[in-house]
């Protein structure tokens, strides 16, 4: 069994109120989890206006599959939030 972590990091540009940042935050969770089958969550920054961390989870029997899901995901990502990704990093745990 192998665990994939995605973890991104999001710039808020004008943003200023928390309102907004969970509008954009359950936005992006909602898309993520309906195409990927994921858990989702954020993970830091939770009193910060201008950013937004997320951490994507799976689990699968090959890592070499978890890279391709994770890497799509964070493709899809990239494409669906117009806001600024400053951070994104891989991991995974276990051994195949």
């Amino acid at each position: 069994m192998v665990i994939g972590v995605l973890t991104v990091e999001y710039t808020l540009h004008g943003n200023d109120s928390l309102k907004g940042k969970r509008r954009v935050a359950s936005s992006l969770k909602a898309k993520v989890r309906a195409k990927f089958n994921v858990s989702i969550a954020e993970i830091a920054n939770q009193d910060s206006l201008t950013r937004l961390s997320l951490a994507v989870v799976t689990v699968s029997n090959s890592e070499r599959h978890l890279q391709s899901r994770l890497t799509k995901c964070l493709s899809m990502m990239e494409a669906a939030c117009p806001e600024e990704m400053t951070y994104s990093d891989m991991e995974f745990f276990g051994a195949e």
